[in-house]
């Protein structure tokens, strides 16, 4: 296939690591590992959520599916796209943000045979826990660095989300090196993994920051990472002229409208349908980043067929000959109804109100 040629057919997948490129052993101790992550963030989403937020969380996985069907050029050869971990923690809160990629990553793997059934811990371990966890951490570190307002979290989101994908590229070096299906020089491997991801990296800060100043605008009471944050507030003089307030009636105002989040859904849900249904028709092509240097390392070969391989859906449709943006609105309509089921359900068993402040998280 000629790299420099954008195509109409499903995207290639983004760090999902297929059966085949870790031994057994490994497979299952990240399986482990991810499980019990799981687990845990089960418990402990239950404190992020509420009535008004859980359609947001829901909303949040459809919205990672859609856009992770979108792979955009990096540099010649090789492409890449949203993995989303930073983006849900900034969002829903990084406990919550677990549960959505595991719903999202399960749907790929389970629906379209995207990412490994054996690797499906794996997957989990990289997307799902090493970019939420390091997203979250940098953009957190960063908010008490940067003045006390909700759009500080913007550029705190962008460096996050850049570094959460070369962890993730480095994690998966260090799993590689333990039992990988071939033997390869460290410093190669790593060279080639992290330099690739960087600058797919730079791609995964624009797209969460553009979408955290997006919803910071219009909703910031509903994004976790602002909760108890409000915007400088002006007053309006006799003459219409508006001021900074003073510490005393910053004080004395009022807590934002909380008001329902449906405009809001209603919104994401439609720009995620557009998204996986028409622009996924001009998707990047080109190899992932992952997929481009198994190639060149050597190891692509390693890769065994899925499970579920031949069914219909299979590669986002290539395999049943449907068209990539039907395979796309129903992979959205999917996610979107597990996360919502899941999270709703969640919100209800709630043990205790919401704590909003916005130390209290991990």
């Amino acid at each position: 296939m000629d790299s420099s040629v954008v195509t109409v057919v499903g995207p290639l997948p983004a760090l999902h690591v297929p059966d085949g490129f870790l031994n057994a052993p490994v497979s299952a101790a990240t399986a482990m590992i991810a499980a019990a992550a799981v687990l845990v963030a089960l418990r402990k989403a239950r404190g992020e959520l509420d009535e008004r937020t859980a359609p947001l969380a829901g909303l949040t996985a459809a919205f990672v599916f859609a856009v992770q069907m979108l792979n955009f050029p990096v540099g010649v050869g090789t492409s890449g796209h949203l993995m989303g971990g930073t983006l849900a923690a900034v969002l829903v809160g990084p406990w919550t943000a677990v549960l959505v990629l595991t719903v999202v990553l399960t749907v790929q793997a389970l629906v379209f045979a995207d990412g490994g059934l054996t690797a499906l811990g794996t997957n989990i371990l990289l997307l799902g826990i090493v970019t939420v966890l390091v997203g979250w951490l940098v953009t957190r570190m960063l908010q008490r660095m940067l003045p006390q307002r909700p759009t500080s979290v913007v550029p705190a989101s962008f460096v996050g989300a850049w570094l959460s994908v070369v962890a993730a590229a480095g994690v998966f070096v260090v799993l590689y090196l333990l039992g990988g299906a071939v033997q390869l020089p460290l410093g190669a491997l790593l060279g080639s993994m992290l330099g690739w991801h960087a600058l797919i990296g730079l791609g995964e800060g624009v797209i969460t920051a553009a979408v955290v100043a997006a919803v910071v605008a219009s909703r910031p009471d509903l994004v976790y990472a602002v909760r108890g944050l409000r915007p400088a507030l002006q007053l309006r003089d006799a003459d219409g002229v508006l001021h900074p307030a003073s510490p005393q009636d910053a004080v004395a105002a009022p807590a934002p409208h909380q008001r329902s989040s449906t405009r809001l859904v209603a919104v994401g849900a439609a720009l995620a349908l557009l998204l996986a249904g028409v622009v996924s028709f001009v998707a990047s092509g080109n190899p992932d980043g992952l997929e481009y240097v198994a190639g060149q390392q050597g190891f692509l070969g390693s890769a065994r067929d899925h499970l579920f391989g031949q069914q219909p859906l299979a590669d986002y449709g290539e395999v049943g000959s449907i068209p990539v943006g039907l395979a796309g609105l129903l992979g959205v309509i999917v996610t979107a109804l597990v996360g919502w089921l899941v999270f709703r359900w969640y919100a209800r068993r709630r043990p205790e109100p919401v704590n909003d402040d916005v130390n209290a998280s991990v």
